[in-house]
């Protein structure tokens, strides 16, 4: 999955702030003081502006008259934006976000795969064989994720759920830090997991598939724990 992150003055002023906030220089509840932080950021009132109603739209930060703009507590922030994802990911290693990302891998990943069991066309089969394959013959961490990544995205197109699809774009920006993270530190071959979920699916057989791609799920969350 490639990042499609905000560009030029306008984009920089939006990840600043929202690195500001996630690495506790700006905490929750405290006010903005703007003339301040126009001064540091070297940006005009305009595009701080611009970049505030971009962080309001994610639920990080709102304005009332007499308190000015302040940050919001982090359970009113928009979690399912990807980039609020993705500043948290990569705000640090924070092994509580990856935790609650694994639970809701085990709530929407099995299930998934159940799906693409049934529904797969021969081209979705052809399509994740493929990624596998990608996945044993890659010789960086980078092409490791990348070919991860395509798994995970294609296992979902394979539902044909429109929602799904949808929902593994959220999946997508927690997991490509958890790879980075876990096949950068811990030694593991992700191959033999994703080809297991891979021959249910090809095997038309949704339990099996199911319980493949349970078991790559828990062992994901048990490489995370191997880290802590």
């Amino acid at each position: 999955m490639s990042e499609k992150r905000l560009r030029g003055v306008h984009g920089q002023t939006v990840e600043a702030l929202a690195g500001r906030i996630l690495a506790g220089e700006i905490g929750e509840g405290d006010t903005l003081d703007l003339p301040a932080l126009r001064e540091e950021l070297d940006v005009s009132l305009t595009a701080l502006r611009e970049a505030l109603k971009v962080l309001t739209a994610k639920g990080m930060i709102d304005a009332r008259q007499k308190r000015g703009t302040f940050v919001q507590p982090r359970s009113s922030w928009n979690l399912l934006d990807t980039d609020v994802m993705r500043w948290q990911t990569q705000a640090g290693s924070d092994h509580g976000l990856f935790g609650e990302l694994t639970e809701m891998r085990v709530i929407v990943e099995p299930a998934a795969a159940r799906l693409a069991a049934e529904r797969a066309t021969d081209a979705d089969v052809e399509a994740l064989a493929a990624a596998v394959e990608r996945m044993a013959s890659a010789r960086d961490l980078a092409a490791t994720v990348r070919a991860d990544l395509d798994f995970h995205r294609l296992l979902m197109a394979a539902t044909h759920n429109t929602f799904l699809t949808q929902v593994e774009r959220i999946i997508a920006i927690g997991l490509a830090e958890r790879d980075k993270l876990v096949h950068g530190t811990v030694e593991d071959d992700p191959v033999p997991s994703h080809r297991a979920v891979l021959d249910a699916i090809t095997a038309r057989d949704p339990e099996a598939a199911y319980a493949a791609m349970r078991a790559l799920v828990d062992k994901s969350g048990a490489d995370l724990d191997r880290l802590r």
